[in-house]
């Protein structure tokens, strides 16, 4: 698809109109310009509703949801008129159209056919007042921006046998060079040699060798280093604690932390974002074996400390345990934060409107929900008051991997995770398990969402502001 400009309207193209509830256009009395609502002016001019007080990150919904359910009609070319939008809609408006062209049929062999209008032969209008190189910027960010989280959300839905931790690797590989970055694949050899023994004990139940992807992505010119390490679980079936099997095939989608850190990488290459971000993705399965690690098992970890695993389906936080010490003691970042899809826990608190984050500094804390509440992939913070370290201490070990208590699930496992920081002054850790594979349009199920991406893309926009 080609997105460009122009100040007059294209008679020959259909033209996309929007309305706030209570501006849409006088003695129009059947549309309202009720939030999702669509109007057939006539053949070539269609009118949709943005309800009453639209944020900007609803918008992307609107245009998504609009987009996708007539993606096999649309014509070629359609002018979006955006003289009445407020600046920062024209992004997410775009954002919203190019991801109604999201095509979940990734392995039929008959695919039903998508509009031409999203393949290469397509143009999107915008019509704006006069020629701004803002709304050039905005066409650009919102287009990289959508394909990038297209290509996350083909790794989040892709099954298991499609995406092993190798092909996670091969992916950031020519992802880099294509987007000129540096990407460092540690092999399992090198695991071994580095003391990773947290991420290797969870992958002993696999054929697949796990690997840790490490992505650099420097500017010439940087103020701050932030670190990005992402859960990079391509398959779990919960280990010897096996899983029930009602939803076990949904765990293809237990490396939404890891696409969040790959997408985010590749998105600031590609708009030469001025900080430095390193990506580290620790990457197994979890599965069974006679090798597989145990309950009551002590293993090691790249910090040194000792771990008994009380439960093997609580392996994230044990490889995250190794991408975060390694990330802190390899890079000393400004600024660490981890995703992953972590535990229930937080569903149960948050349901799929929220991620968790978890912070003990106020000033991140506020940074990340500013960049939540803005973009819509919103966080709520919950505690890592100290108090629950008791939760996390073990008889025999220095620390246990699970307190098998039916509570504080998800403040425990940032709890765990906090000790493999270093005692770093600016970690966060976000638990997307509710948000990074949700209920959407695009599938009768769940399907990948690409959270985080324009999250992270939004925070670092405002710590760039800052410096």
């Amino acid at each position: 698809m080609h997105i460009s400009q122009l100040q007059e309207a294209d008679e020959q193209t259909l033209l996309l109109r929007a309305f706030v509830q209570g501006s849409e256009p006088e003695n129009q009395t059947m549309f309202k310009g009720e939030k999702g609502e669509i109007w057939w002016y006539s053949s070539k001019e269609l009118w949709l509703g943005l309800g009453k007080e639209p944020k900007a990150s609803s918008l992307i919904k609107i245009f998504r949801s609009l987009f996708f359910k007539r993606k096999d009609r649309w014509p070629d070319q359609i002018t979006l008129d955006t003289r009445n939008f407020l600046p920062e809609w024209i992004e997410v408006a775009i954002n919203g159209i190019m991801l109604g062209g999201y095509d979940l049929q990734l392995y039929k062999t008959d695919p039903k056919p998508l509009s031409t209008f999203f393949g290469e032969s397509g143009k999107l209008l915008i019509l704006t007042d006069s020629e701004s190189d803002e709304v050039n910027i905005a066409i650009n960010i919102a287009a990289k921006t959508a394909a990038v989280q297209t290509r996350i959300m083909d790794l989040m839905n892709a099954p298991g046998n499609y995406k092993t931790p190798k092909r996670l690797a091969s992916w950031a590989v020519e992802s880099g060079e294509k987007n000129n970055y540096k990407v460092t694949i540690l092999e399992k050899i090198d695991l071994e040699q580095m003391g990773m023994h947290a991420l290797l004990a969870v992958s002993k139940g696999s054929d697949e060798p796990p690997v840790m992807i490490v992505t650099d992505y420097q500017p010439e010119v940087y103020q701050k280093t932030v670190a990005l390490i992402g859960k990079g679980v391509t398959f779990d079936t919960g280990g010897i604690s096996l899983k029930t099997s009602a939803n076990m095939h949904l765990m293809k989608s237990d490396m939404g932390g890891a696409g969040a850190v790959l997408g985010m990488v590749e998105l600031a290459a590609q708009l030469k974002l001025p900080v430095r971000i390193i990506g580290v993705i620790p990457s197994t399965e979890n599965c069974v074996d006679g090798s597989s690690m145990k309950p009551g098992d002590v293993i090691g970890s790249y910090a040194g400390k000792t771990i008994e695993v009380i439960d093997t389906d609580a392996e994230g936080r044990l490889i995250l345990a190794d991408g975060l010490s390694y990330a802190v003691k390899q890079f000393n970042p400004d600024v660490v934060i981890d995703l992953a899809t972590l535990t229930g826990s937080v569903i149960q608190t948050l349901g799929y409107e929220a991620a968790g984050l978890f912070t003990p500094n106020d000033k991140l804390a506020n940074e990340l929900s500013i960049a939540g509440d803005v973009t819509g992939e919103r966080l709520w913070r919950l505690p890592v008051w100290d108090e629950y370290k008791e939760e996390i201490s073990s008889d025999i070990a220095d620390l246990k991997n699970y307190h098998g208590k039916p509570l504080a699930g998800a403040i425990v496992a940032a709890k765990f995770l906090e000790v493999f920081t270093d005692s770093h002054t600016a970690w966060a850790h976000l638990d997307i398990a509710g948000m990074a594979f949700g209920d959407n349009e695009f599938a009768p199920g769940r399907a990948g969402t690409a959270y985080g991406v324009r999250l992270l893309r939004a925070y670092l926009t405002s710590i760039m502001e800052d410096n």
